[in-house]
Parts: structure tokens; sequence; C-alpha cells
């Protein structure tokens, strides 16, 4: 008897939803950061006047005089506390998560998933705006309460020290972690990793999930995928939209994702990135062609959606938690997944389509893949961070997205 009640104590210990206490990194772990930052040995520049070697030597410069001199981490971490943050432990896993509730009545529940190289500040930008809507040119009738999780192996979460957390693994966890938010019916959003995540909960089909939104939709037939890994031209049947998300996806395949491979292969190789602050953040730059054109534009004095301190926020992060290979090794996890293939999504889905991401999914396929589309609308703007790039083409997109849904 006395153990069946300290078993039932244990798991309701383990269910348990408990404060996470304030970020307060010490300020000796930031000077060590710049230390290191400032003692970068630099390889010669690149030998071509473009990037088609990799991230130039120059934005990586420009990157590290910010970063080891004026970039301020405690600004990042004001932003992280001033939010209700939370860990539970699920599958014996501690997993950190955003909760904020709206003040809106009839706000419906969201679980929004961030990629890689990601964390959750991604989403920073879109809470208020998706949680308190009139105060950002939205009606009270599309609020949200959102959950903002940081993926197993990333940020806050636990590392895990065992196999398993696939895609898969993760996407029956949120339903968990919803459920035991007090959730009964909720829809779910993602993008990158995020979007698999969210797109195999949509396969699952929990019956609590009313739907999903990505806007990485994840459409390429199996034949098509096949066609464009391999680096065969475009069947000749394709639509101008269908040719021009071939000929993205195949660029990605043949030049833009050998970090996918690597990770995918052998994660535990990559001390360099868990060393070197400066090799974590070129490896974290080099994601996608027009997302690193973006951000090259930032450090060499531009303005675009992201700002110099939005892309360092991110890779600090990384760098304190000592997350860079843990996050990797979700790459290893996925075992029998395409990236961008269809995976049988059965509830209502939405798409939201930026021009800038890794392919532009046509609506012909998007029809194909999610037999029960709610929406599907092309932005004139952003791309693969949309969330953190654009959050009001993005909570615009969210709120008009699941209106039916409600």
């Amino acid at each position: 008897m006395t153990q069946a009640i300290a078993t039932q104590r244990s798991s309701e210990q383990a269910d348990a939803i408990r404060p996470f206490p304030k970020v307060n990194v010490p300020e000796a772990e930031i000077a060590e950061l710049r230390r290191r930052i400032n003692a970068t040995n630099w390889p010669e520049r690149e030998t071509v006047a473009d990037a088609t070697q990799g991230v130039q030597l120059a934005t990586m410069q420009n990157l590290a005089r910010y970063w080891g001199t004026d970039y301020d981490w405690r600004k990042c971490e004001a932003k992280l506390n001033a939010l209700p943050n939370f860990l539970t432990e699920i599958d014996g896993l501690d997993i950190h998560f955003i909760h904020v509730r709206s003040k809106h009545e009839n706000a419906l529940p969201l679980i929004v998933t961030h990629g890689w190289p990601g964390s959750i500040t991604e989403q920073l930008k879109i809470i208020d705006p998706l949680t308190n809507p009139t105060e950002h040119g939205g009606n009270a009738s599309d609020a949200f309460h959102i959950v903002v999780p940081s993926m197993p192996g990333y940020g806050f979460s636990g590392k895990p020290a065992t196999t398993g957390w696939d895609p898969a693994h993760i996407a029956r966890a949120w339903t968990v972690l919803m459920k035991r938010l007090g959730y009964n019916k909720f829809v779910a959003q993602g993008g990158d990793w995020g979007a698999i995540i969210t797109e195999l909960m949509g396969v699952q089909a929990p019956a609590e999930l009313l739907g999903i939104h990505t806007n990485m939709a994840n459409v390429i037939p199996p034949d098509i995928d096949k066609l464009a890994f391999s680096g065969a031209p475009a069947p000749a049947n394709l639509s101008a939209d269908e040719k021009l998300a071939y000929e993205r996806l195949q660029f990605v395949y043949q030049k833009g994702i050998g970090y996918g491979f690597q990770m995918g292969l052998r994660p535990q190789t990559l001390y360099g990135i868990a060393d070197s602050p400066v090799g974590l953040a070129a490896y974290f730059l080099d994601h996608d062609a027009r997302s690193y054109e973006m951000i090259a534009r930032v450090f060499a004095g531009g303005s675009e959606g992201l700002t110099r301190d939005d892309v360092l926020d991110n890779i600090t992060l990384t760098w304190l938690t000592n997350t860079a290979l843990s996050g990797a090794r979700l790459y290893w996890e996925n075992k029998g997944y395409s990236f961008f293939g269809v995976r049988g999504v059965v509830v209502p889905t939405a798409v939201s389509v930026f021009p800038d991401e890794l392919f532009p999914a046509p609506r012909s396929w998007a029809e194909r893949a999610y037999p029960k589309l709610i929406h599907y609308n092309k932005l004139d703007k952003g791309g693969h961070f949309a969330a953190w790039e654009q959050p009001k083409l993005f909570s615009e997109e969210v709120r008009a997205g699941f209106r039916s849904l409600r």
C-alpha cells in the first residue's frame, strides 16, 4: 500500500506544471562568451565573390564585432522573464514552455512549435498579437491562448539521454501537454521542424485537435520528391507554380540542405559548434539561401524583418544552454520521413505561403496533401522564419486560417 501511494505521488509530481525559474545567466558566462568570440581563429576569405562557398568571412566578422562588444543578452533575458514560463515532465523529460492566456472570452488554445536552427525566440513577437488581437488590428473573436514549447534538446527543455524523441514522439507529447493544461480542444501551428511536428499531429489526429496551420507546407508528391532529390529535370506536365516549387526544392536538396544530411548522419561529430561561438553562428546562418542573404544584409547595416539582436538572441540562447548537439540529434532521429513530402494529414489544415520559403507550395499540391484544406494564401513578403521576420502578416494569417474552426 505504501509503495502504491508513493508511486501515485511520484506520478502526480511528474505530471505537475512547475514554474520555470527566471533566466539569469551569470556574468562570468557572458564574459567567457565574449572572450571566445574575440579570440576566434579566422580563416582566409572565400575565393568567390558570392555565398556559393558558404557563409562569407565579411558577414561573420561583422557579426562577431557586434556580438563580442555591443550585443546585450540581458535584453533577451528581460523579454523571456516578462512571460509566464513553465516546466512539466513528459515521458521522463522536462519540457519547457511559455503559456500566455488571453483576456478575451472564448479564446482558442494554440500550440506553436519552432524549428531548427531555432528556439522560442522565433515566436516572441507573435504572442501579444495572437493573445491580445484588439491591440494589433484584430478582433476579440480572433484571440488565442498560446503555448510555445521548447522542443526536446532545445533551449530550456531537457536533453534526451536516450533515443526515441523523433518528430512523431514530440507530436504526441504536445497533445499530452495541451491536455495537461486543461485544453480539451486546441489547434496547432508550426514552421520548419515545427511544421513537420504539427503535420504529424494532424496525422495522429487526436480527438482534441481541431486543425493545424503551417507556414512550411510539406506537400511534395512522393514521385516528385524522389525526382527532385535525384537532380532530374522537372517533369514536363507540371504547371508554372509546380515547376517553380520543383526547381526551388531541387536547389534545396542539391545545394542547400547539407547541414540536414550531416546532422542526420553524424550529429555527435559537430563538436566545433559546441566549442566555438562563431562556429555555431556560421552553422546557424547557413540554413537557406534567402534567409542568409537577408541576415547578411542586416549585419552589413541594412534594415530587414530581422535585427542583429533577433539573430543573436537565438544563437546566444543555444550557446548558453549548450544545446547545439542535443538539437542537432533531431535530424538523426528523423528516420523514414521526407523533409518535405506528403504525410497524410487528415484534420482541417490552413496554409500560408511566404514567397522566400524554401519552396512556394502550389495550391494544387496543397489540395492533394490536405484533403480538408480550409485556408490557402500566398503572401507578398516574408521567408522561412515568418513568425520571427513578419509577425504582423504571420499573426493575421494564423487568425484567418483558424477562423472557421471557432
